[in-house]
Protein backbone atom coordinates (compact mmCIF):
# COMPACT_ATOMS: atom_id res chain seq x y z
CA UNK A 1 0.00 0.00 0.00
CA UNK A 2 1.28 3.47 -0.90
CA UNK A 3 1.22 5.18 2.51
CA UNK A 4 2.73 8.37 1.09
CA UNK A 5 0.00 8.76 -1.53
CA UNK A 6 -2.86 8.34 0.95
CA UNK A 7 -1.15 10.62 3.47
CA UNK A 8 -0.78 13.36 0.87
CA UNK A 9 -4.37 12.80 -0.30
CA UNK A 10 -5.72 13.24 3.23
CA UNK A 11 -3.56 16.32 3.78
CA UNK A 12 -4.77 17.73 0.45
CA UNK A 13 -8.42 17.34 1.40
CA UNK A 14 -7.72 18.93 4.77
CA UNK A 15 -5.96 21.89 3.12
CA UNK A 16 -8.76 22.48 0.61
CA UNK A 17 -11.47 22.43 3.28
CA UNK A 18 -9.42 24.71 5.53
CA UNK A 19 -8.82 27.25 2.75
CA UNK A 20 -12.52 27.31 1.86
CA UNK A 21 -13.43 28.01 5.48
CA UNK A 22 -10.77 30.73 5.76
CA UNK A 23 -12.01 32.42 2.59
CA UNK A 24 -15.60 32.34 3.85
CA UNK A 25 -14.39 33.99 7.06
CA UNK A 26 -12.79 36.75 4.98
CA UNK A 27 -16.20 37.89 3.75
CA UNK A 28 -16.89 39.36 7.20
CA UNK A 29 -13.45 40.91 7.57
CA UNK A 30 -13.52 44.59 8.43
CA UNK A 31 -10.65 47.05 8.77
CA UNK A 32 -8.36 47.71 11.68
CA UNK A 33 -6.27 46.03 14.35
CA UNK A 34 -9.22 44.91 16.48
CA UNK A 35 -10.91 43.37 13.47
CA UNK A 36 -7.85 41.52 12.16
CA UNK A 37 -6.40 40.33 15.48
CA UNK A 38 -9.53 40.00 17.66
CA UNK A 39 -12.36 39.42 15.19
CA UNK A 40 -13.79 42.77 16.35
CA UNK A 41 -14.46 41.14 19.76
CA UNK A 42 -17.57 39.56 18.26
CA UNK A 43 -16.89 35.80 18.20
CA UNK A 44 -19.73 33.52 19.35
CA UNK A 45 -19.48 31.08 22.24
CA UNK A 46 -19.21 27.86 20.22
CA UNK A 47 -16.41 29.11 17.96
CA UNK A 48 -14.69 30.83 20.92
CA UNK A 49 -14.65 27.53 22.84
CA UNK A 50 -13.20 25.60 19.92
CA UNK A 51 -10.56 28.18 19.03
CA UNK A 52 -9.57 28.39 22.72
CA UNK A 53 -9.23 24.60 22.79
CA UNK A 54 -7.37 24.36 19.48
CA UNK A 55 -5.01 27.16 20.52
CA UNK A 56 -4.24 25.53 23.87
CA UNK A 57 -4.06 21.86 22.90
CA UNK A 58 -1.45 21.29 20.26
CA UNK A 59 0.96 18.63 19.02
CA UNK A 60 2.07 18.61 22.63
CA UNK A 61 -0.88 16.40 23.62
CA UNK A 62 -0.96 13.38 21.31
CA UNK A 63 2.80 13.52 20.70
CA UNK A 64 4.37 15.10 23.80
CA UNK A 65 1.96 14.08 26.57
CA UNK A 66 1.55 10.60 25.08
CA UNK A 67 5.35 10.28 25.04
CA UNK A 68 5.55 11.54 28.61
CA UNK A 69 2.98 8.92 29.66
CA UNK A 70 4.96 6.27 27.79
CA UNK A 71 8.07 7.11 29.81
CA UNK A 72 6.78 8.21 33.22
CA UNK A 73 3.29 6.78 33.58
CA UNK A 74 0.30 8.15 35.44
CA UNK A 75 2.25 11.16 36.72
CA UNK A 76 1.73 12.61 33.23
CA UNK A 77 -2.02 12.61 33.84
CA UNK A 78 -1.60 14.55 37.08
CA UNK A 79 0.79 16.93 35.34
CA UNK A 80 -1.70 17.76 32.57
CA UNK A 81 -4.67 17.95 34.92
CA UNK A 82 -2.87 20.77 36.72
CA UNK A 83 -3.59 22.85 33.63
CA UNK A 84 -7.32 22.15 33.90
CA UNK A 85 -7.14 22.96 37.62
CA UNK A 86 -5.41 26.18 36.65
CA UNK A 87 -8.44 27.06 34.56
CA UNK A 88 -9.97 28.25 37.82
CA UNK A 89 -7.76 31.27 37.16
CA UNK A 90 -9.61 31.88 33.90
CA UNK A 91 -12.95 31.67 35.68
CA UNK A 92 -11.64 34.31 38.09
CA UNK A 93 -9.46 36.50 35.84
CA UNK A 94 -11.14 35.91 32.47
CA UNK A 95 -14.12 38.20 33.13
CA UNK A 96 -11.68 40.90 34.24
CA UNK A 97 -9.66 40.58 31.03
CA UNK A 98 -12.86 40.71 28.99
CA UNK A 99 -14.24 43.78 30.77
CA UNK A 100 -11.09 45.92 30.71
CA UNK A 101 -10.37 44.78 27.15
CA UNK A 102 -13.66 46.30 26.00
CA UNK A 103 -13.40 49.36 28.23
CA UNK A 104 -9.80 50.34 27.41
CA UNK A 105 -9.52 48.69 23.96
CA UNK A 106 -6.65 46.36 24.85
CA UNK A 107 -5.27 44.16 22.09
CA UNK A 108 -2.83 42.01 24.10
CA UNK A 109 -1.93 41.46 27.73
CA UNK A 110 1.26 43.48 27.13
CA UNK A 111 -0.94 46.36 25.98
CA UNK A 112 -2.96 45.98 29.19
CA UNK A 113 0.17 46.04 31.36
CA UNK A 114 1.65 49.09 29.63
CA UNK A 115 -1.53 51.08 30.19
CA UNK A 116 -2.22 49.85 33.72
CA UNK A 117 1.32 50.65 34.91
CA UNK A 118 1.45 53.84 32.78
CA UNK A 119 4.81 52.83 31.36
CA UNK A 120 5.55 51.93 27.75
CA UNK A 121 8.62 49.91 28.74
CA UNK A 122 6.42 47.45 30.66
CA UNK A 123 4.52 46.59 27.49
CA UNK A 124 7.70 46.33 25.44
CA UNK A 125 9.41 44.03 27.96
CA UNK A 126 6.28 41.86 28.29
CA UNK A 127 6.22 41.54 24.48
CA UNK A 128 9.91 40.68 24.26
CA UNK A 129 9.41 38.06 26.94
CA UNK A 130 6.72 36.46 24.78
CA UNK A 131 8.83 36.68 21.62
CA UNK A 132 11.81 35.00 23.29
CA UNK A 133 9.98 32.17 25.02
CA UNK A 134 7.23 31.44 22.50
CA UNK A 135 9.68 30.76 19.69
CA UNK A 136 10.67 27.32 21.09
CA UNK A 137 7.04 26.55 21.92
CA UNK A 138 5.94 27.33 18.35
CA UNK A 139 8.90 25.35 17.02
CA UNK A 140 7.64 22.34 18.97
CA UNK A 141 4.46 22.39 16.91
CA UNK A 142 6.48 22.47 13.70
CA UNK A 143 8.63 19.59 14.92
CA UNK A 144 5.55 17.62 15.97
CA UNK A 145 4.08 17.84 12.47
CA UNK A 146 7.32 16.75 10.84
CA UNK A 147 7.85 13.80 13.20
CA UNK A 148 4.25 12.70 12.80
CA UNK A 149 3.81 12.80 9.01
CA UNK A 150 7.22 11.18 8.50
CA UNK A 151 6.23 8.35 10.84
CA UNK A 152 2.73 7.75 9.49
CA UNK A 153 3.87 7.84 5.86
CA UNK A 154 6.80 5.57 6.80
CA UNK A 155 9.24 8.08 5.38
CA UNK A 156 7.37 8.75 2.12
CA UNK A 157 6.86 12.30 3.41
CA UNK A 158 10.08 13.58 4.94
CA UNK A 159 10.33 15.29 8.30
CA UNK A 160 11.48 18.45 6.51
CA UNK A 161 8.49 18.39 4.13
CA UNK A 162 6.11 18.03 7.07
CA UNK A 163 7.66 21.03 8.82
CA UNK A 164 7.50 23.17 5.68
CA UNK A 165 3.85 22.19 5.22
CA UNK A 166 3.00 23.32 8.77
CA UNK A 167 4.66 26.70 8.31
CA UNK A 168 3.11 27.42 4.90
CA UNK A 169 -0.42 26.58 6.08
CA UNK A 170 0.01 28.68 9.22
CA UNK A 171 1.12 31.70 7.17
CA UNK A 172 -1.70 31.34 4.65
CA UNK A 173 -4.51 30.89 7.17
CA UNK A 174 -3.23 33.66 9.43
CA UNK A 175 -3.13 36.15 6.57
CA UNK A 176 -6.42 35.37 4.83
CA UNK A 177 -8.67 36.96 7.45
CA UNK A 178 -6.68 37.19 10.65
CA UNK A 179 -8.45 36.01 13.78
CA UNK A 180 -11.68 35.25 11.92
CA UNK A 181 -10.05 32.75 9.57
CA UNK A 182 -7.95 31.29 12.41
CA UNK A 183 -11.01 30.99 14.69
CA UNK A 184 -13.15 29.37 12.01
CA UNK A 185 -10.41 26.98 10.89
CA UNK A 186 -9.66 26.32 14.58
CA UNK A 187 -13.27 25.21 15.03
CA UNK A 188 -12.82 22.66 12.23
CA UNK A 189 -9.43 21.60 13.55
CA UNK A 190 -10.64 21.19 17.14
CA UNK A 191 -13.46 18.90 16.00
CA UNK A 192 -11.03 16.87 13.86
CA UNK A 193 -8.42 16.51 16.61
CA UNK A 194 -10.92 15.47 19.27
CA UNK A 195 -12.99 13.18 17.06
CA UNK A 196 -9.94 11.50 15.53
CA UNK A 197 -8.25 10.90 18.89
CA UNK A 198 -11.38 9.42 20.47
CA UNK A 199 -11.91 7.11 17.50
CA UNK A 200 -8.26 6.03 17.56
CA UNK A 201 -8.24 5.19 21.29
CA UNK A 202 -11.49 3.24 20.99
CA UNK A 203 -10.08 1.29 18.07
CA UNK A 204 -6.82 0.70 19.96
CA UNK A 205 -8.65 -0.59 23.04
CA UNK A 206 -10.97 -2.97 21.18
CA UNK A 207 -8.61 -4.30 18.55
CA UNK A 208 -5.47 -4.31 20.68
CA UNK A 209 -6.89 -5.50 24.00
CA UNK A 210 -10.47 -6.68 23.42
CA UNK A 211 -12.02 -3.58 24.99
CA UNK A 212 -11.31 -1.00 27.67
CA UNK A 213 -11.66 -3.64 30.38
CA UNK A 214 -8.95 -5.73 28.77
CA UNK A 215 -6.87 -2.59 28.27
CA UNK A 216 -6.95 -1.81 32.01
CA UNK A 217 -6.22 -5.44 32.96
CA UNK A 218 -3.22 -5.48 30.62
CA UNK A 219 -1.87 -2.27 32.15
CA UNK A 220 -2.19 -3.69 35.67
CA UNK A 221 -0.43 -6.88 34.62
CA UNK A 222 2.44 -5.48 32.54
CA UNK A 223 3.14 -1.92 33.68
CA UNK A 224 1.94 -1.62 37.30
CA UNK A 225 4.95 0.55 38.12
CA UNK A 226 3.57 3.24 35.80
CA UNK A 227 0.16 3.22 37.50
CA UNK A 228 1.23 3.53 41.15
CA UNK A 229 1.29 6.91 42.86
CA UNK A 230 2.93 9.36 40.48
CA UNK A 231 4.33 6.60 38.31
CA UNK A 232 8.09 7.04 37.90
CA UNK A 233 7.91 10.83 38.13
CA UNK A 234 9.69 12.36 41.12
CA UNK A 235 7.96 15.16 43.00
CA UNK A 236 10.54 17.88 42.29
CA UNK A 237 10.34 17.13 38.56
CA UNK A 238 6.54 17.01 38.69
CA UNK A 239 6.30 20.33 40.54
CA UNK A 240 8.85 22.02 38.30
CA UNK A 241 6.91 20.96 35.21
CA UNK A 242 3.44 21.58 36.64
CA UNK A 243 3.97 25.09 38.08
CA UNK A 244 4.15 26.85 34.67
CA UNK A 245 1.18 24.74 33.55
CA UNK A 246 -1.01 25.99 36.42
CA UNK A 247 -0.50 29.58 35.25
CA UNK A 248 -0.47 28.78 31.52
CA UNK A 249 -3.86 30.45 30.97
CA UNK A 250 -2.52 33.76 32.34
CA UNK A 251 1.07 33.69 31.10
CA UNK A 252 0.66 32.67 27.45
CA UNK A 253 -0.42 35.62 25.28
CA UNK A 254 -2.07 33.49 22.58
CA UNK A 255 -4.41 32.25 25.32
CA UNK A 256 -5.03 35.55 27.12
CA UNK A 257 -5.80 37.18 23.77
CA UNK A 258 -8.65 34.70 23.38
CA UNK A 259 -10.21 36.19 26.53
CA UNK A 260 -10.84 39.41 24.58
CA UNK A 261 -12.79 37.87 21.68
CA UNK A 262 -16.22 36.62 22.96
CA UNK A 263 -19.05 38.89 21.89
CA UNK A 264 -21.02 38.69 25.15
CA UNK A 265 -21.04 37.38 28.70
CA UNK A 266 -23.04 34.37 27.51
CA UNK A 267 -20.47 33.66 24.80
CA UNK A 268 -17.68 33.98 27.37
CA UNK A 269 -19.31 31.41 29.67
CA UNK A 270 -19.90 29.05 26.74
CA UNK A 271 -16.23 29.39 25.80
CA UNK A 272 -14.99 28.37 29.26
CA UNK A 273 -17.53 25.57 29.74
CA UNK A 274 -16.89 24.11 26.29
CA UNK A 275 -13.15 24.24 26.78
CA UNK A 276 -13.33 22.42 30.13
CA UNK A 277 -15.25 19.53 28.58
CA UNK A 278 -12.96 19.41 25.55
CA UNK A 279 -9.81 19.57 27.67
CA UNK A 280 -10.77 16.80 30.07
CA UNK A 281 -11.68 14.37 27.28
CA UNK A 282 -8.58 15.15 25.22
CA UNK A 283 -6.31 14.73 28.24
CA UNK A 284 -7.68 11.28 29.10
CA UNK A 285 -7.47 10.19 25.46
CA UNK A 286 -3.82 11.33 25.12
CA UNK A 287 -2.78 9.53 28.31
CA UNK A 288 -4.52 6.29 27.28
CA UNK A 289 -2.80 6.55 23.91
CA UNK A 290 0.58 6.76 25.65
CA UNK A 291 -0.18 3.70 27.79
CA UNK A 292 -1.28 1.80 24.68
CA UNK A 293 2.01 2.60 22.98
CA UNK A 294 3.95 1.40 26.04
CA UNK A 295 2.11 -1.94 26.01
CA UNK A 296 2.37 -2.59 22.28
CA UNK A 297 5.80 -1.06 21.56
CA UNK A 298 7.98 -1.23 24.69
CA UNK A 299 11.60 -0.20 24.64
CA UNK A 300 11.56 3.02 22.60
CA UNK A 301 14.62 5.13 23.40
CA UNK A 302 12.93 8.39 22.44
CA UNK A 303 9.46 8.61 23.97
CA UNK A 304 8.48 11.39 21.54
CA UNK A 305 8.36 8.61 18.92
CA UNK A 306 5.59 6.75 20.80
CA UNK A 307 2.73 8.16 18.72
CA UNK A 308 4.38 7.79 15.28
CA UNK A 309 5.45 4.24 16.23
CA UNK A 310 1.96 3.30 17.43
CA UNK A 311 0.34 4.72 14.30
CA UNK A 312 2.68 2.56 12.20
CA UNK A 313 1.90 -0.56 14.30
CA UNK A 314 -0.08 -3.42 12.75
CA UNK A 315 -2.85 -2.95 15.34
CA UNK A 316 -3.74 0.46 13.87
CA UNK A 317 -5.02 0.31 10.26
CA UNK A 318 -3.71 2.92 7.85
CA UNK A 319 -7.07 4.71 7.63
CA UNK A 320 -7.20 5.31 11.39
CA UNK A 321 -3.52 6.31 11.40
CA UNK A 322 -4.07 8.91 8.69
CA UNK A 323 -7.14 10.34 10.45
CA UNK A 324 -5.13 10.70 13.67
CA UNK A 325 -2.28 12.26 11.70
CA UNK A 326 -4.65 14.90 10.32
CA UNK A 327 -6.01 15.50 13.83
CA UNK A 328 -2.55 16.14 15.28
CA UNK A 329 -1.58 18.17 12.22
CA UNK A 330 -4.67 20.31 12.84
CA UNK A 331 -3.82 20.73 16.51
CA UNK A 332 -0.28 21.87 15.76
CA UNK A 333 -1.18 24.28 12.97
CA UNK A 334 -3.95 25.89 15.02
CA UNK A 335 -1.42 26.66 17.77
CA UNK A 336 1.13 28.01 15.29
CA UNK A 337 -1.59 30.23 13.74
CA UNK A 338 -2.55 31.65 17.10
CA UNK A 339 1.03 32.32 18.17
CA UNK A 340 1.79 34.02 14.85
CA UNK A 341 -1.22 36.32 15.19
CA UNK A 342 -0.54 37.14 18.83
CA UNK A 343 3.17 37.84 18.47
CA UNK A 344 2.67 39.88 15.30
CA UNK A 345 0.02 41.99 17.08
CA UNK A 346 2.51 42.53 19.93
CA UNK A 347 5.22 43.65 17.54
CA UNK A 348 2.83 46.05 15.80
CA UNK A 349 1.04 47.46 18.85
CA UNK A 350 3.30 47.01 21.88
CA UNK A 351 6.73 47.42 20.29
CA UNK A 352 6.22 49.56 17.17
CA UNK A 353 3.31 51.84 18.03
CA UNK A 354 3.67 52.03 21.81
CA UNK A 355 7.46 52.06 21.94
CA UNK A 356 8.64 53.56 18.64
CA UNK A 357 5.93 55.61 16.94
CA UNK A 358 2.90 56.41 19.13
CA UNK A 359 1.41 58.59 16.37
CA UNK A 360 1.50 55.85 13.73
CA UNK A 361 -1.83 55.48 11.88
CA UNK A 362 -3.70 52.23 12.38
CA UNK A 363 -3.30 51.34 8.71
CA UNK A 364 0.50 51.31 9.05
CA UNK A 365 0.29 49.44 12.33
CA UNK A 366 -1.82 46.73 10.69
CA UNK A 367 0.53 46.51 7.73
CA UNK A 368 3.50 45.95 10.04
CA UNK A 369 1.58 43.24 11.89
CA UNK A 370 0.90 41.42 8.62
CA UNK A 371 4.51 41.74 7.44
CA UNK A 372 5.81 40.27 10.70
CA UNK A 373 3.73 37.06 10.35
CA UNK A 374 5.91 35.34 7.69
CA UNK A 375 9.11 36.59 9.35
CA UNK A 376 8.14 34.96 12.64
CA UNK A 377 7.08 31.80 10.81
CA UNK A 378 10.53 31.47 9.24
CA UNK A 379 12.14 31.91 12.68
CA UNK A 380 9.90 29.14 14.07
CA UNK A 381 10.95 26.87 11.21
CA UNK A 382 14.67 27.54 11.63
CA UNK A 383 14.51 26.83 15.36
CA UNK A 384 12.54 23.63 14.72
CA UNK A 385 15.03 22.53 12.06
CA UNK A 386 17.90 23.05 14.50
CA UNK A 387 16.08 21.26 17.33
CA UNK A 388 15.23 18.14 15.30
CA UNK A 389 18.88 17.13 15.55
CA UNK A 390 18.71 17.27 19.33
CA UNK A 391 15.55 15.31 20.15
CA UNK A 392 17.16 12.77 22.45
CA UNK A 393 15.57 11.45 25.66
CA UNK A 394 16.52 14.68 27.48
CA UNK A 395 15.16 16.98 24.77
CA UNK A 396 11.57 15.80 24.85
CA UNK A 397 8.66 17.85 23.56
CA UNK A 398 7.13 18.13 27.04
CA UNK A 399 10.34 19.49 28.56
CA UNK A 400 10.76 22.10 25.84
CA UNK A 401 7.10 23.12 26.17
CA UNK A 402 7.43 23.64 29.91
CA UNK A 403 10.77 25.42 29.55
CA UNK A 404 9.04 27.96 27.30
CA UNK A 405 6.16 28.34 29.74
CA UNK A 406 8.60 28.82 32.64
CA UNK A 407 9.91 31.98 31.00
CA UNK A 408 6.41 33.31 30.32
CA UNK A 409 5.59 32.65 33.97
CA UNK A 410 7.67 35.71 34.88
CA UNK A 411 4.86 38.03 33.75
CA UNK A 412 2.25 36.45 36.05
CA UNK A 413 2.92 38.52 39.21
CA UNK A 414 2.64 41.74 37.18
CA UNK A 415 -0.61 40.52 35.59
CA UNK A 416 -2.21 39.50 38.90
CA UNK A 417 -1.03 42.68 40.60
CA UNK A 418 -2.47 44.81 37.81
CA UNK A 419 -5.97 43.66 38.73
CA UNK A 420 -5.73 43.76 42.52
CA UNK A 421 -2.83 45.78 43.91
CA UNK A 422 -3.06 49.54 43.64
CA UNK A 423 0.40 49.88 45.13
CA UNK A 424 2.01 47.92 42.27
CA UNK A 425 4.48 49.92 40.16
CA UNK A 426 6.06 49.86 36.73
CA UNK A 427 9.49 49.48 38.31
CA UNK A 428 8.30 46.40 40.19
CA UNK A 429 6.82 44.88 37.04
CA UNK A 430 9.92 45.61 34.94
CA UNK A 431 12.43 44.39 37.52
CA UNK A 432 10.55 41.16 38.22
CA UNK A 433 10.04 40.29 34.54
CA UNK A 434 13.58 41.09 33.41
CA UNK A 435 15.56 39.56 36.27
CA UNK A 436 13.18 36.61 36.59
CA UNK A 437 13.56 35.83 32.88
CA UNK A 438 17.35 36.15 33.01
CA UNK A 439 17.48 33.73 35.95
CA UNK A 440 15.23 31.21 34.17
CA UNK A 441 17.32 31.41 30.98
CA UNK A 442 20.57 31.05 32.90
CA UNK A 443 19.35 27.98 34.79
CA UNK A 444 17.93 26.39 31.63
CA UNK A 445 21.10 26.96 29.61
CA UNK A 446 23.44 25.67 32.34
CA UNK A 447 21.11 22.88 33.44
CA UNK A 448 21.71 23.88 37.06
CA UNK A 449 18.86 23.05 39.47
CA UNK A 450 19.59 24.42 42.99
CA UNK A 451 18.33 21.97 45.64
CA UNK A 452 16.91 19.89 42.78
CA UNK A 453 14.20 22.42 41.89
CA UNK A 454 13.56 23.42 38.28
CA UNK A 455 14.23 26.88 36.74
CA UNK A 456 10.57 27.90 36.66
CA UNK A 457 10.23 27.39 40.42
CA UNK A 458 13.25 29.53 41.31
CA UNK A 459 12.37 32.13 38.71
CA UNK A 460 8.83 32.45 40.03
CA UNK A 461 9.98 32.83 43.65
CA UNK A 462 12.51 35.52 42.74
CA UNK A 463 9.99 37.22 40.44
CA UNK A 464 7.34 37.52 43.18
CA UNK A 465 9.84 38.85 45.75
CA UNK A 466 11.23 41.45 43.34
CA UNK A 467 7.78 42.56 42.24
CA UNK A 468 6.59 43.17 45.81
CA UNK A 469 9.79 44.69 47.23
CA UNK A 470 10.50 47.04 44.31
CA UNK A 471 6.86 48.14 44.12
CA UNK A 472 6.92 49.06 47.81
CA UNK A 473 10.05 51.14 47.22
CA UNK A 474 8.78 53.06 44.16
CA UNK A 475 5.88 55.27 43.16
CA UNK A 476 2.67 53.71 41.86
CA UNK A 477 0.42 55.16 39.12
CA UNK A 478 -2.35 55.82 41.64
CA UNK A 479 -4.79 57.53 39.29
CA UNK A 480 -4.75 54.77 36.68
CA UNK A 481 -4.80 52.03 39.31
CA UNK A 482 -7.86 53.60 40.91
CA UNK A 483 -9.65 53.95 37.56
CA UNK A 484 -8.79 50.39 36.51
CA UNK A 485 -9.70 48.60 39.73
CA UNK A 486 -12.75 50.78 40.51
CA UNK A 487 -14.17 50.05 37.07
CA UNK A 488 -13.88 46.30 37.66
CA UNK A 489 -15.38 46.53 41.14
CA UNK A 490 -18.31 48.43 39.68
CA UNK A 491 -18.93 46.28 36.58
CA UNK A 492 -18.34 42.74 37.84
CA UNK A 493 -21.41 42.63 40.15
CA UNK A 494 -23.57 43.76 37.22
CA UNK A 495 -22.54 40.84 35.00
CA UNK A 496 -23.67 37.28 35.47
CA UNK A 497 -20.36 35.54 34.72
CA UNK A 498 -21.03 32.60 37.02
Amino acid sequence: MNEGFYAWLAIGIYIVVGIIIAILARRKLGFGMNEFFLGNRSIGGFVSALTYAATTYSAFMMVGLAGWTYKWGVGALGFELTYLCGLVLVVFFGPRFWLVGKRFDYLTHAHLLADRYQNRAVGIVASLLCLIFLIPYAAIQVMGVGILVAGVSQGAISLLAGMVLAIVLAIVWSNIAGLRSVAWTDALQALIMLGASIAAVCFLAYKGFGGFGGFVVKMNQEIPQLLAGSGLLKFNIFFGLALPWIFFSLSNPQVTQRLFIPKSVTAFKQMIGGFLIFGFIYTIVSVLWGFGARLLIPGLENADQATPALLAHATIPWAIAIIVMIGILAAAISTINSILLTLSSMVARDIYKTGINPKAPEKRELRIGKVVIPILAVIFFLFAYWATGKTGPDFMIVRLSVAASAGLLMAVPAIIGAFFWKRATAAGALTSMVLGAILVLALQITGYKPLGWWPGVWGFIVCIVLYVVVSLMTKAPVKKAQEFISYLNKELPKRNFI
